[in-house]
């Protein structure tokens, strides 16, 4: 792995259009990359696959990682390379489709990211159909493939925010490593700001009664909640 300035400088290089620093840090933390797929062999999904789907969790690692975060490289790379994992194998377990699908859709869901990144806009059909050669209505096909009845990432209308946001939330997302992750990143808030989470995702108090608790009206910490977790949210999943 690299060492301290090293890695901030070649990801700095990598946020730059330098190729070459981004292949490297992929390699670099192949290794990385390989520890994960390793909890997910049983799935029933290529092991290449795998690879493929955590190399493009790092890559959006890269792409967006700030030192404004607080946190280390790898700790800041281990949620989005899971979460690159898992969201595809809930997508999958919705809708099955053909291997062959299933790599297009990886190798496209690739190309959008760095588009995203390069172009702060996500690329159009038309885009995506000429790199790769297909037809439009075959992407749409391809993309919707993936699409899950209600998946954890689908944004709740009221707030703006996602299931996964929900830090409570008791399903198998907050395994040992998310959950040292998340710690760290809870760690790096204001005092106030750590307390309403604690009180509200750790200790189940009510909105009303954190606001007693702060001396502030329910409003205002409604408020807090959602910056705090769209806050969190930044850090934990790519743009």
């Amino acid at each position: 792995m690299f060492q301290g300035e090293q890695i901030l400088l070649r990801i700095t290089d990598a946020q730059n259009g330098n190729e070459e620093a981004r292949s490297e840090i992929v390699e670099r933390n192949m290794p990385l990359i390989k520890s994960i797929v390793r909890r997910y062999r049983n799935r029933q999904i290529e092991y290449d696959d795998l690879i493929q789907l955590g190399t493009l969790g790092l890559i959006k690692a890269i792409n967006n990682f700030d030192l404004s975060f607080g946190v280390q490289f790898s700790t800041y790379a281990v949620p989005l390379i899971i979460g690159e994992i898992k969201r595809f194998i809930r997508d999958d377990g919705a809708i099955k489709v053909s291997r062959q699908i299933k790599t297009m859709l990886i190798k496209i869901n690739r190309y959008m990211a760095e588009f995203r990144n390069r172009e702060n806009r996500d690329p159009s059909i038309d885009e995506i159909s000429k790199v790769f050669d297909i037809d439009r209505a075959e992407i749409i096909f391809i993309l919707e493939s993936a699409k899950s009845p209600v998946s954890i990432y689908s944004e709740n209308d009221d707030d703006g925010l996602s299931i996964c946001d929900r830090i409570a939330d008791k399903e198998d997302a907050y395994d040992a490593i998310e959950r040292l992750v998340l710690k760290d990143l809870i760690n790096t808030l204001p005092t106030r700001e750590k307390k309403i989470i604690l009180l509200r995702y750790f200790r189940d108090k009510t909105q009303s009664e954190v606001a007693k608790e702060l001396n502030v009206s329910q409003v205002q910490v409604s408020r807090l909640e959602t910056r705090i977790l769209s806050k969190l949210r930044t850090t934990l999943t790519a743009k």
